[in-house]
């Protein structure tokens, strides 16, 4: 890149009469209120002139010289330069107040876009390839100190303008730009862009419809197209912002987005990154209706994992909170699916799954409300039970075991007895058919072997 330059200033050459707006200068009055006198006026008119023109050549000079700090050709002192003009430009337009210029208005996309709307690099990893909660050292772009400038000047922006005059400037092309950025490898950028692209959405309210459909479609390639993306945890903390929000009853678009795109979500095996924030838009929709929670509990049981252990504790964490959200009629409707797959993960030969599962029952209004359905819930949970006690290889799991034994006994003795022993019955009667087929196939072998 050439060595920057800085444009000439001209002599202004026109009265502006929007001045006043972009700088907030107020004239100067005498005691008794009136001006000081004609010259005063003009003299102040001038030097509002003077400043727009520096303010102009400063955005042009940031949006002509744009630094990589990857060249080892770049100077220090040029790069000092321009943070020192975008930090002017932030502080000009941190207190301007009312209608801006258009002139100006172009002008400071322009430079926004100049500065910020760039090809990212290939990720340094896929976050997919890290199934792990250790993730590798994040990379981080060089160049975000004049990033991090050109943030807070789109988001000082966005608050100071009124939105009618941004609905021709930040349009659906520069929102589009914009949200590709959530894909950069720095998580000072994704996290700096969070709050701006909701700040955004918060103010311009006719581009609402356009950045959930855009949000959506972004998620919707990562599910279904299985494109890398590291900016997944981000986007659905906006959503949580925007799900707080809803009314009731909620829009049938919302209930789709719902079933379409964050129950699909589950599936990635790289969900543990952004589980947490997952799991907050789920149960905010469920909150405002909790007749969702029927279509949420079937599809997370539909995309359960066999063989992924740290995503199986994640989602009985996440079912457990579902079942603190829902009514107790809702609850009883999903209690048998939902208990049923707590029971078989708290069998499962990994430890930290089966005590997941059994630590479930230590929830007391989780047990209060699985005790509504309990004549549906505890057959497969005794079934559970007294599997760990006899052949579980973990000591804790075992010992666990005996404490949800305990509990439940005491809650329903009679049933547990009842449930108890229709499991033995069917225990004794698998061995029985067990032995009957062992004795079938050492008579088919004694056979073979005097042919």
């Amino acid at each position: 890149m050439g060595a920057p330059r800085e444009a000439p200033k001209g002599p202004p050459t026109k009265k502006s009469t929007t001045l006043k707006h972009l700088f907030d200068l107020d004239l100067e009055h005498t005691g008794d209120g009136r001006l000081h006198t004609d010259g005063a006026k003009v003299s102040s008119s001038s030097s509002r002139e003077a400043e727009t023109e520096e303010l102009l050549c400063t955005i042009s000079y940031c949006t002509r010289v744009v630094f990589t700090f990857a060249d080892p050709g770049e100077s220090s002192l040029r790069q000092d330069l321009k943070r020192l003009k975008l930090s002017r430009i932030l502080s000009i337009v941190h207190s301007a107040r009312g209608a801006w210029p258009d002139g100006i208005l172009s002008s400071l996309v322009s430079m926004l876009s100049a500065n910020l709307f760039r090809p990212l690099p290939p990720p340094a990893y896929n976050p997919l390839d890290f199934p792990d909660e250790e993730i590798p050292a994040m990379a981080f772009a060089p160049a975000w100190p004049h990033l991090n400038l050109a943030y807070d000047v789109l988001g000082a922006l966005v608050a100071s303008c009124e939105p009618r005059a941004l609905r021709g400037f930040l349009d659906q092309e520069f929102l589009s730009v914009l949200l590709s950025l959530f894909q950069s490898g720095d998580p000072r950028e994704r996290e700096r862009l969070k709050g701006v692209y909701h700040q955004i959405y918060a103010r311009l309210a006719f581009h609402r419809k356009f950045m959930r459909k855009s949000m959506a479609d972004e998620l919707l390639r990562f599910v279904f197209d299985g494109e890398s993306h590291c900016g997944i945890g981000e986007l659905l903390e906006v959503w949580g912002s925007i799900i707080t929000g809803l009314t009731v009853p909620l829009k049938e678009e919302h209930r789709v987005f719902l079933a379409r795109v964050l129950i699909p979500l589950h599936r990635p095996k790289g969900m543990h990154l952004y589980h947490k924030q997952l799991a907050y838009c789920v149960c905010q929709f469920v909150m405002k209706e909790q007749e969702l929670g029927g279509t949420v509990v079937k599809g997370i049981l539909r995309c359960w994992p066999s063989t992924n252990c740290q995503k199986e504790v994640l989602l009985i964490g996440e079912l457990e909170a579902l079942a603190e959200s829902m009514g107790e009629n809702q609850f009883a409707k999903l209690a048998l699916p939902l208990c049923s797959q707590i029971a078989r993960s708290s069998t499962s030969c990994n430890s930290q799954v089966a005590e997941r599962a059994l630590y479930a029952w230590n929830n007391e209004q989780f047990v209060r409300m699985a005790s509504q359905s309990m004549a549906e819930v505890l057959p497969p949970v005794v079934q559970g039970i007294e599997r760990n006690l006899r052949s579980h290889w973990s000591r804790s799991v075992r010992e666990l075991t005996v404490s949800v034994k305990k509990m439940l006994e005491e809650r329903e003795p009679a049933l547990y007895a009842q449930c108890l022993g229709d499991f033995n019955r069917r225990e004794s009667m698998s061995r029985e058919e067990e032995m009957k087929r062992k004795a079938k196939w050492d008579t088919l072998e004694v056979a073979v072997a005097k042919l």
